[in-house]
């Protein structure tokens, strides 16, 4: 269903970004599409239509990795220098990644089994709120005692960078099996809330450690990254953490911080710089690891 409604928009889609830009269409210069991580028949849908653009106009054609272009939306809206500490948080991936240039990247910890991003999603549906629903439970937060509920925060207490959340989602499943009221609903959305913000300061200022073992810059920069970015909690709980830290503190705009085309033309632009071009037989890869050689991990982008 998914693959069709992209075929049904695709031409549409193109169409309106090239009128809206005001520009036309020889002026072209390249064309970057999404070659994964993702399903791979949504995947299919926008590579084949990138690469037979990029043929017609005889321009050269650009493959890009979907969490690149999280990595450098930042570069959108700010200057920004390499190298950098990023925190992709999202609805399929959650990781802290030295960021080191284009191209290149060390990762340092990733979640060993959810995504925050699907946390929260699974959260909201438990609690009635349709998909997506994260953006909700803050909403829903702000209303609740967030000291109502004590949720478990797993390897919290162990060292290092790696997270997990499948342990709070099941007790959040089991507490939600005996709410009654509305207002045990918005006190476990603010319980929700508090322990991500608490987990991911925490696991945050580890990273901040271990990248200024890596890197001796003269200021070290922190930029969060992806759909749960534009959590205004989370954003000022970690904006909080790199003023006691001395890190700038940097995040995409917010409507910028989900999936969106902007961001992959970023990638798109900094290829071309460089004539890093992809061939038109570039195949769809459903896993696309921006460190290729950290050991497998499910959520952590890494193909198996």
């Amino acid at each position: 269903m998914a693959a069709r409604s992209h075929m049904e928009k695709i031409d549409w889609i193109v169409q309106k970004a090239i009128d809206d830009s005001g520009r036309k269409i020889e002026e072209i210069d390249a064309v970057a599409s999404t070659a994964g991580p993702g399903l791979i028949v949504c995947l299919s849908v926008g590579l084949s239509f990138g690469k037979a653009f990029a043929c017609a106009l005889d321009k050269p054609f650009i493959a890009v990795n979907h969490l690149e272009g999280h990595a450098l939306s930042p570069k959108l809206n700010s200057k920004l220098n390499y190298p950098y500490l990023l925190l992709l948080v999202s609805g399929g991936h959650t990781q802290f990644l030295s960021v080191q240039g284009l191209g290149n990247y060390k990762r340092l910890g990733t979640t060993i089994d959810d995504a925050v991003g699907e946390a929260f999603d699974k959260t909201a549906k438990l609690l009635g709120i349709e998909f997506p629903g994260g953006p909700q439970i803050e909403i829903y937060a702000k209303k609740g005692d967030p000291n109502k509920y004590e949720l478990p925060k797993p390897i919290f207490h162990k060292g290092g960078c790696n997270l997990s959340f499948a342990g709070l989602k099941t007790a959040v499943l089991k507490i939600s099996k005996q709410i009654k009221t509305e207002q045990e609903k918005y006190d476990l959305a603010a319980s929700f809330q508090k322990t991500i913000e608490e987990i991911l300061y925490k696991k945050s200022k580890i990273a901040f450690e271990e990248f200024k073992k890596m890197n001796t810059t003269i200021k070290n920069k922190f930029v969060v990254a992806g759909g749960v970015a534009a959590n205004k909690r989370i954003r000022e709980v970690l904006t909080n953490l790199c003023k006691e830290e001395e890190f700038e503190a940097i995040f995409p705009p917010i409507n910028l911080c989900g999936d969106n085309a902007a961001m992959i033309a970023m990638v798109g632009l900094e290829k071309f710089k460089l004539k890093q071009f992809s061939e038109l037989d570039s195949p769809a890869k459903p896993r696309w690891p921006l460190d290729a050689d950290a050991a497998f991990l499910k959520g952590a982008g890494v193909r198996l």
